[in-house]
């Protein structure tokens, strides 16, 4: 299994060992790993992140642990830059089928995605509009 793009969600749930990142996922992440490949962050997840402790909707800690998951040398996770060829293949998703999330300034759902289209690799999320793209 080569190296996935995960999103916000699933990095935190595998972190965290949450129930609610399914077995499939789960399996998926520990293949990747198993075989020697990082599980890739998108840089904008850290963003989300800061933005979701700040609605209260995760603990504050939860960013904290998130990064120094990213700064260990012999951890998982890996962080995705948002470079010009993610910007590029932002272009070529679908807003309809990957929509903004209307209470959110940023657009980090499209962002994730165009990380694993512009890498050429398979993402893990939770977002069924993700998941029904094919991306």
């Amino acid at each position: 299994m080569p190296s996935v793009v995960v999103d916000t969600h699933a990095a935190v749930w595998y972190l965290l060992n949450d129930k609610r990142l399914s077995r499939i996922a789960g399996s998926v992440l520990d293949q990747t790993t198993q075989g020697g490949y990082p599980i890739l962050i998108p840089s904008i997840s850290l963003v989300e992140l800061i933005y979701m402790a700040e609605k209260g909707r995760i603990p504050a800690s939860t960013h904290t642990r998130l990064l120094a998951a990213i700064d260990d040398p012999n951890g998982p996770y890996e962080l995705a830059p948002l470079n010009r060829d993610v910007a590029d293949a932002v272009h070529t998703i679908d807003r309809q089928l990957v929509p903004d999330l209307p209470d959110r300034v940023i657009a980090p759902d499209r962002v994730i995605a165009a990380t694993a289209l512009a890498r050429k690799l398979p993402l893990v999320s939770r977002d069924s509009k993700i998941r029904s793209s094919q991306i």
